[in-house]
């Protein structure tokens, strides 16, 4: 149980990363902040998100995959 919570908390950190980076990333391809088109930032950094959390299934190179619980 101990590693599922490793797990857990490196993806969830792993995700918000993500989520973090393609929002500024979304951000910073309008030239003026009034440009932003908001919703399309929330949409792509969920999107992001969902998709370092289905990544990290494959496995985490921060922590050991190879335990039996």
């Amino acid at each position: 149980m101990k590693n599922r919570k490793l797990w857990i908390k490196a993806a969830g950190i792993r995700a918000v990363k993500t989520i973090a980076q393609t929002a500024i990333a979304t951000i910073g391809t309008s030239a003026v902040i009034d440009d932003v088109n908001w919703l399309a930032v929330g949409s792509a950094a969920v999107l992001a998100g969902v998709l370092s959390i289905l990544t990290s299934v494959a496995g985490l190179p921060e922590i050991d995959t190879n335990f039996k619980e």
